[in-house]
């Protein structure tokens, strides 16, 4: 099982989202709950930031594989879908 990596901005309603989705997706598939997330928050992603780059938050990685990043008008449903697809690979 790959390990995620992870960046977040304290108040970012798109990481709120993602949050949300998260957890409804581990209550969904008992499966998910077994996958290790590490969460950065940005302020402390400084160093992280120079073999992680990315735009926006929030955004998934697989070492230095970005799997997901959020998109300015993204959808709830959009975000789960995307954060779906990342656990599946976390899994296989």
């Amino acid at each position: 099982m790959k390990e995620i990596l992870g960046f977040h901005l304290n108040g970012c309603p798109y990481c709120a989202n993602a949050f949300r989705a998260i957890d409804e997706l581990k209550a969904e598939n008992p499966a998910y709950k077994d996958i290790k997330i590490t969460w950065v928050e940005d302020q402390d992603a400084h160093e992280l930031f120079k073999t992680h780059p990315y735009e926006y938050y929030p955004n998934m990685w697989f070492d230095l594989d970005k799997q997901y990043e959020a998109q300015p008008g993204e959808t709830y449903a959009q975000t789960k879908a995307y954060i779906k697809a990342v656990f599946d690979k976390a899994l296989a």
